[in-house]
């Protein structure tokens, strides 16, 4: 062996997706180097055949061959022309800043209420007046009151969440003076004490279903 001429990886060429690893990029700098296109598309084929044999927890991935093509483009530095099933993928396409993401609605002063009740709110304000828009806007009505229990562990009174749902409906939902009277609030803290009573029991059942289990009985 000649010590002499060792190739160190620091020496060689970077590894665009190194878990590919640096046979497979060869294969592919030898296709990008192919003249005849005909050719150079039965390499490409091989080539990707190769890496989805590497990757076969993604077989079942939805769009997995997309990303093969994908990645076999980035990999040629975008300089491989074969044809291709999907959309070339081109460097511009890659470097292509994202969409912002629209922030969830906030309202610091009802964050008690979640950012769902605004988006219920929403939809209400998007219907037609009739018996359907009453008894939604009456449901996002109950809903707000029972938030606002587990926010205050208390009670309240009907007209301050129609005064809050006003507010949020931006004055389209107006229930103020209204003769509909919402649920009481000593039946929404007793079902909610249910629940939490039964969770409890359920716990309670495991925990000692547990303590017992691996014990030997005579």
């Amino acid at each position: 062996m000649d010590i002499y001429n060792l190739e160190y990886n620091t020496e060689r060429e970077k590894l665009i997706i190194p878990e590919y690893g640096r046979h497979l990029q060869k294969m592919i700098n030898h296709a990008v180097a192919i003249e005849d296109k005909e050719e150079r598309n039965k390499v490409a084929k091989s080539i990707i055949a190769v890496m989805g044999n590497l990757q076969p927890h993604l077989r079942d991935v939805p769009e997995f061959q997309h990303k093969l093509w994908d990645q076999l483009f980035i990999m040629s530095d975008f300089k491989l022309d074969v044809d291709t099933p999907f959309p070339v993928l081109t460097k511009e396409k890659l470097q292509e800043r994202p969409d912002p993401l629209e922030y969830p609605q906030n309202f610091p002063k009802y964050r008690f209420y979640g950012n769902n009740i605004k988006r219920m709110i929403d939809v209400a304000n998007s219907w037609e007046e009739g018996d359907m828009k009453s008894a939604l806007t009456l449901t996002i009505a109950n809903h707000m009151k029972k938030c606002y229990l587990n926010w205050n562990k208390d009670t309240v009174e009907d007209g301050a969440i129609f005064n809050h749902l006003y507010e949020l409906s931006d004055g389209k939902i107006n229930l103020k003076g209204s003769s509909e009277d919402l649920t009481d609030s000593s039946n929404l803290l007793r079902s909610k004490k249910k629940k939490h009573s039964s969770n409890n029991s359920g716990s309670k059942k495991n925990y000692r279903s547990n303590n017992n289990r691996g014990k030997k009985r005579y």
